[in-house]
């Protein structure tokens, strides 16, 4: 048996051994980690140059056959239309620093104000961070509206940073988007009623559509099958768009009173809040009702 002495002589010789393996073990491990770490030299500077609006569009990956393999409604689904306002909205709360967002179909474009520091500026972060909330919120809310629907498969999207100087830049980068919502909307919408109407194949309805401006378009669904293509939803032919707003909203409190009697309260105060649209962008109006969306020119 070991006497008190030795047993501390035994632990006093563990401690040393134990430091001692230690201090080799990371002087090792510093050794290597500066050994190694030049590899750190080959990453490219992919930092987005100062005051411009920086842009993240998203769109989805073969989008066409995932349509088709989950059944949506042609020409537009309101579930899936849906869908894709919900995940874009989620990008916007857990960003704030994205002062706008516009989509249409299987597209959404995110504009970070100008001075914005997030991720230090970094495009590849930006741009991933985008893409993964918003494909991880499309199936998080996909039975929010498609039931019990299955997803068959988890749905892909790319996406690219663009950078833009000015408000002029900025909103006639948003205008194109919302034009090519009208075009495209305005040839689906006829193609489909050619289609599911017409009783053409979408081979004929192909052909049948070469070479033809709006207006032709325009006459064939009002004169053939009685569409006014001005009521169709403003969902479909000027998509989404998501902003900031403040909003003032009011709830009750229960206050306890000096004599200890309690007494509801009405007490309102401002929260922020993302607000969806689906109105013009490419006129002034919308710019001069949101006059907080973009920074001054002058910065």
């Amino acid at each position: 048996m070991l006497t008190v002495k030795s047993w501390r002589i035994v632990e006093c010789v563990k401690r040393c051994a134990v430091t001692h393996l230690r201090r080799r073990f990371s002087i090792s491990f510093n050794m290597a980690k500066s050994k190694f770490e030049y590899v750190r030299n080959f990453e490219t500077d992919d930092t987005c140059l100062r005051n411009c609006y920086i842009v993240v569009r998203l769109d989805g990956r073969n989008f066409h056959k995932f349509a088709e393999q989950h059944n949506f409604t042609k020409p537009n689904d309101n579930r899936a239309l849906g869908l894709m306002s919900r995940s874009a909205r989620s990008v916007l709360e857990e960003m704030e620093d994205i002062v706008i967002a516009y989509g249409q179909s299987d597209e959404f474009s995110f504009v970070f104000k100008r001075s914005s520091t997030w991720f230090k500026r970094r495009a590849s972060k930006l741009m991933t961070h985008v893409t993964s909330q918003f494909s991880s919120s499309y199936v998080f809310y996909w039975k929010e509206f498609f039931g019990e629907k299955p997803l068959l498969y988890p749905p892909s999207f790319d996406g690219r940073v663009v950078l833009y100087p000015s408000n002029r830049n900025i909103k006639d980068y948003l205008s194109w988007r919302q034009a090519d919502c009208h075009i495209n909307n305005l040839y689906n919408t006829v193609f489909w009623t050619l289609v599911q109407r017409g009783g053409l194949t979408t081979a004929q309805a192909e052909d049948r559509l070469k070479g033809t401006l709006a207006a032709d378009k325009n006459e064939i669904l009002f004169s053939e099958f009685d569409i006014n293509y001005n009521k169709e939803s403003d969902l479909y032919k000027k998509g989404t768009t998501l902003i900031w707003e403040k909003r003032d909203e009011t709830v009750t409190k229960r206050l306890m009173l000096p004599n200890k009697e309690e007494k509801d309260v009405s007490v309102t105060r401002s929260r922020r809040r993302v607000e969806t649209y689906h109105c013009d962008i490419i006129g002034e109006q919308f710019w001069e009702e949101h006059q907080d969306i973009l920074e001054d020119d002058d910065c």
